[in-house]
């Protein structure tokens, strides 16, 4: 059976909205005064399960969608291979993780502080759960959910016994650095499960909505995807509300992950029946948040621009005011960006073309020196 290509427009949406929240999160914490930053606070216990996580969440789905597919193309196509898949993957990863890594370098040369080129800012968390997620797109499902549990477990464990050693020069205060420095940030154990779990997701949507012979038959998406992932959601809710209650309100506590998890599984749910049983017509809000989706890497590195135009300088009053123009005209200018250049100007897009360049490149090599061993033989 052929796959469908169509894009789906609720994982744009969900993907647009978690970059919507961040930098909503951001302005507010740039441009508040710091007497007024309690209303960030408020927004973050009700916004937070899509911010970072949200987005990983997300990300981990579009990755598995990408490699389903890829897998199809290498069965239809003499000219593409598993080989092409995984270089071009890997190479993926490896420019968002220089980017990453540039990225960090700025601000430690704004701050003067070495240590936070490795720093688990948004970008490294991203190109690192790139790299983790890899080997085990090939496992069975059950499996990577066991594996997102355990991480889920043994990060408690692991940040409890090196918190202490925080700062230090000890064996133990170097695993700190490595696994957890920018600890208000998003560390990697906290947020990788977030995205090996979304890959799950990716390939449940794969296996309902692409290779179906029965796409057409609604009570299958129902059976099939819908009721499992919404119950699912339901319960990670109420087991991270219940859980020391109300430690879910708490960024990164245990009950704060599950809480979340259920948040992410709830809203694509909700998103996805939307559109699939066409309850609500999204197509005009769908164009401002595919802007935000298409260009979310784009996005993520230019918004710090506004960094210093209103720092600290406005109050819970008027920041409104000022924020919702910042929007606005982040919508107006990637509107004009996407007619005038479309994926010219995003940085993801373009990632994405160098990525499978250098693999072709690297795929002719290979080739050549094949046929040059086969000439000598």
């Amino acid at each position: 059976m052929l796959v469908n290509t169509d894009r789906i427009k609720s994982i744009d949406i969900f993907r647009g909205l978690c970059m919507a929240w961040m930098i909503l999160g951001h302005l507010f914490d740039w441009w508040l005064k710091p007497e007024d930053r309690w209303i960030r606070s408020i927004m973050e216990n009700i916004l937070e399960p899509i911010g970072a996580s949200g987005f990983l969440f997300i990300s981990g789905i579009s990755i598995a969608l990408s490699y389903r597919k890829r897998l199809i193309k290498v069965k239809a196509s003499e000219d593409y291979n598993y080989r092409m898949v995984r270089n071009s993957y890997l190479i993926r990863a490896l420019f968002i993780f220089i980017l990453a890594i540039i990225y960090n370098s700025t601000i430690a040369i704004r701050l003067n502080d070495p240590s936070m080129i490795w720093s688990w800012f948004f970008l490294l968390t991203i190109a690192v759960s790139l790299f983790l997620a890899w080997p085990l797109l090939k496992i069975p499902k059950v499996f990577r959910i066991l594996i997102g549990i355990l991480i889920i477990i043994g990060n408690q464990i692991i940040v409890s016994l090196l918190l202490p050693h925080e700062g230090n020069s000890s064996i133990y205060g170097f695993f700190f650095l490595v696994l957890y420095n920018g600890f208000d940030q998003d560390p990697i154990l906290y947020f990788f499960p977030f995205f090996l779990i979304g890959t799950v997701i990716g390939d449940m949507i794969f296996d309902t909505f692409y290779m179906n012979n029965e796409i057409n038959n609604r009570n299958t998406y129902i059976r099939q995807f819908w009721i499992p992932t919404i119950v699912s959601g339901i319960l990670l809710v109420i087991i991270g509300v219940l859980f020391e209650f109300p430690r879910f309100l708490i960024r990164k506590s245990f009950s704060w992950i599950i809480y979340s998890l259920g948040i992410d599984f709830c809203l694509l749910s909700i998103l996805l029946f939307f559109e699939e049983f066409k309850i609500i017509k999204i197509k005009k809000s769908y164009r401002l948040l595919f802007y935000y989706s298409y260009y979310s890497l784009t996005i993520y590195l230019a918004h710090n621009l506004l960094y210093f135009l209103f720092l600290h300088q406005l109050n819970i009053f008027n920041i409104w005011f000022f924020v919702a123009a910042a929007f606005i005209s982040i919508g107006v200018i990637l509107r004009v960006i996407y007619k005038k250049w479309g994926g010219l100007a995003s940085i993801k897009t373009q990632i994405g073309i160098l990525s499978m360049n250098l693999t072709l490149k690297i795929e002719e090599r290979i080739k050549l020196k094949q046929s040059k061993i086969m000439v000598n033989k």
